[in-house]
């Protein structure tokens, strides 16, 4: 049986695999436009260091709580989700990418990840908090990122 003070505590690394499994979804089918495949890992890379377009990459940010009575507590954890894409029109692929990825999200908005104990768990919400791209900067590479906030 798991303590009260082990059920709240930080799914950090759990989060970002249940975000990397869901975007992992997004194939080119149906509601999504481009075609990730396998290319979604947990952990950032900057765009030098990128090989393979096009790719997701999740980190995991600050964490902060909300301490609600019957010692309940929200837990909010800020995330980053940087994609790259390279192509001839690098904005127009960015956009629909990035496009893919909240779309995905919305889908998704309670994620369903598994706690250390293998325990299948479904967080609140997720928000997005801001989208920003190099705004064509590095053409033929582009890279957006889309920071969102998962409340578990």
């Amino acid at each position: 049986m798991v303590s009260a003070n082990r059920f709240y505590a930080s799914k950090r690394m759990q989060i970002v695999d249940g975000l990397v499994r869901v975007l992992k979804t997004i194939n080119g089918a149906g509601d999504y436009i481009s075609d990730i495949g396998d290319n979604v890992h947990p952990r950032l890379k900057f765009w030098d260091e990128v090989e393979e377009f096009p790719a997701i990459h999740i980190n995991a940010g600050s964490e902060s709580r909300q301490y609600q009575t019957s010692a309940m507590k929200d837990r909010f954890l800020q995330v980053t989700v940087r994609c790259y894409v390279n192509e001839e029109d690098a904005q127009v692929a960015l956009s629909e990418l990035l496009e893919d990825v909240e779309t995905c999200l919305e889908d998704n908005s309670q994620l369903q990840y598994q706690d250390r104990f293998n325990i299948e768990r479904r967080g609140h919400q997720i928000t997005i908090i801001s989208i920003d791209t190099d705004e064509g900067a590095l053409e033929p590479l582009g890279v957006g990122e889309i920071v969102i906030e998962v409340r578990y």
